[in-house]
């Protein structure tokens, strides 16, 4: 089947002038049904132009996005140990982590990378929901710990985007120890006097949102964004009771004291800027402005 598909259908096509027309050219609003042009998405962030619907962004986008002029430095992948329960259901957990990794071009779920944002350096963490549902394995929560670690010795804050679906069940309990591992991480950058700042994006459910997600200083969510333990039909199945309209979403928790502010993705870089210069007591560049202003209108009038 494979040559059917790789070899004769496109000699097939060159000989008739066919051209292949490429997947996924139109997104739907999962809000509105309106198709959007998959260029024009790109170009507003993941962000349909008319419902202001938050699609799940990539992971690099996400890091060349946030980045001044897009430029950072990507921090390697830790070597871990790939199938170490030899894990199998209806396909093999090593032809899994092929299959995603050919889909998303990365190692694994989790995207690191060094630069600044606004004039201050940083570290961010992306989880790549592509990849297995960004769930939580041993290569994730080893990438991590070195991202906070590098943090902690370059003496930069670090930002967290978690979208994940929780541990990896192919990795058992070994990914269940990630939790505590990540935890002890985050009090590592705390006890160095160092910001931790969560973007929850959607989804940030299971695991992640028991350890390192709910853990920082300021906690910023997109619109819309699903932010659980636990899924809504699992808890109602639980209680036999109908939960709230919008329960577990990004707007609900903010009412419920949960996060601290829901900012649309346009916004994100710049008040990650404003908020970690005021939490390292760096000035602000408005003040070094207006302060240069002065010195030198100061010097001028000395002349």
């Amino acid at each position: 089947m494979n040559w059917i598909t790789n070899y004769v259908r496109p000699r097939i096509n060159s000989m008739l002038g066919r051209r292949e027309v490429p997947e996924n050219l139109w997104i739907k609003c999962p809000e509105t049904g309106e198709m959007v042009f998959h260029k024009d998405l790109e170009e507003n962030k993941w962000v349909i132009p008319a419902s202001g619907y938050h699609m799940k962004m990539p992971a690099k986008a996400r890091l060349a996005d946030l980045f001044d002029d897009g430029y950072y430095e990507a921090l390697p992948q830790p070597k871990v140990p790939q199938d170490p329960l030899r894990f199998r259901d209806s396909k093999k957990y090593t032809d899994r982590l092929k299959d995603s990794r050919v889909k998303t071009e990365q190692e694994d779920t989790i995207l690191a990378g060094i630069g600044s944002v606004g004039g201050v350096r940083l570290v961010a963490v992306v989880h790549e929901f592509n990849f297995m549902g960004g769930s939580l394995g041993i290569a994730a929560g080893e990438a991590i710990i070195k991202a906070f670690e590098r943090a902690i010795a370059e003496h930069c804050p670090l930002v967290m985007f978690p979208a994940s679906g929780g541990a990896r069940m192919q990795e058992g309990i070994l990914s269940l120890m990630q939790l505590p591992r990540t935890t002890v991480a985050v009090n590592m950058l705390k006890e160095a006097g160092l910001p931790y700042i969560v973007v929850l994006t959607n989804p940030t459910t299971g695991g992640v949102t028991a350890s390192y997600a709910m853990l920082g200083d300021l906690h910023i969510a997109e619109p819309g964004a699903e932010i659980c333990f636990a899924g809504k039909r699992v808890i109602e199945q639980t209680i036999r009771e109908k939960l709230p309209e919008g329960f577990q979403t990004s707007e609900y928790l903010l009412d419920h004291g949960m996060v601290d502010m829901v900012v649309k993705r346009h916004d994100i870089p710049g008040l990650l800027a404003r908020n970690l210069r005021i939490m390292m007591k760096m000035p602000d560049q408005l003040s070094d402005m207006l302060d240069g202003g002065v010195r030198t209108q100061t010097a001028i009038a000395a002349q």
